[in-house]
């Protein structure tokens, strides 16, 4: 996955899979299986995003597919078009992509998009990364396990702001 600053201002978030099997594998869909090594799936999702990380467009490829029908799940991903990648992204997309509404592989590639997303943007922009809440607490605290409000991490960065583990 990466993300990229277009000319226009907007960004595009790249992610590529490719699912291989060690052994040859035999496909519901054909008499064959497919050789060791070879793609049973290769598919690619560009998302494109603005500096406030709202969805303007998706635009997916199925290269390779166990069942040709799955291609037509590529115009599925259009229901997040116009959604901001914020705290509950990965709920959001499986709300509206879980089960038959989508392909899963598709669907699943989009919860680290958005990650990639939120880190390719803050990275290119690092003067708009918002570091203090309006409760004045860094937004860092509580957001990972390293910066978990009981880690050493926190206790090193913000001592304030620490709490020992229960128990301790």
């Amino acid at each position: 996955m990466r993300a990229y600053l277009r000319d226009d201002g907007l960004y595009d978030v790249e992610a590529h899979l490719i699912d291989r099997k060690p052994f040859p594998f035999q496909r519901p869909s054909s008499p064959d299986p497919i050789p060791a090594g070879q793609a049973l799936h290769d598919l690619w999702i560009r998302m494109t995003v603005d500096k406030d990380y709202v969805v303007q467009e998706i635009a997916a490829a199925s290269d390779v597919t166990p069942w040709s029908l799955c291609k037509q799940a590529e115009d599925t991903l259009s229901v997040l078009v116009g959604e901001r990648i914020a705290r509950g992204w990965s709920a959001k997309v499986k709300e509206r992509l879980r089960g038959a509404a989508s392909c899963t592989h598709l669907m699943e590639m989009l919860i680290p998009m958005g990650t990639t997303a939120l880190q390719g943007i803050r990275g290119l922009n690092p003067e708009r990364v918002r570091t203090i809440g309006a409760d004045g607490t860094p937004t860092k605290i509580d957001s990972c396990f390293a910066y978990g409000r009981q880690r050493e991490v926190v206790k090193l960065l913000w001592p304030e702001h620490h709490r020992p583990p229960e128990g301790s």
